[in-house]
């Protein structure tokens, strides 16, 4: 491992903490639906991202588990919100 890795590693996560810190104001003071959505959208991949940031520092495969099992859920989560959003449910009678 190089010398330089674990600086960048502590660069990349407090990074990623403010961005998610931006998002996380931006998911309360959304002036609108839409901009709540996008946000959470931005939680889940920086949360993701974070995940695999710290299994790359830790050196454990475990993380990379829970990074693809957020990915799923938030693809979900996201696809639903927009069908609520347009068509004002999620299941179809």
């Amino acid at each position: 491992m190089s010398a330089m890795l674990p600086s960048a590693i502590s660069f990349a996560l407090i990074a990623i903490a403010l961005a998610m810190v931006f998002a996380a104001i931006r998911l309360l003071r959304g002036p609108a639906a839409e901009d709540r959505v996008l946000a959470l959208d931005t939680l889940y991949i920086n949360s993701m991202i974070m995940v695999l940031t710290l299994g790359i520092q830790l050196g454990s495969r475990f993380f990379f588990d829970i990074a693809l099992l957020i990915a799923l859920f938030g693809f979900v989560g996201s696809a639903a919100m927009a069908k609520f959003l347009l068509r004002g449910e999620v299941i179809e009678p």
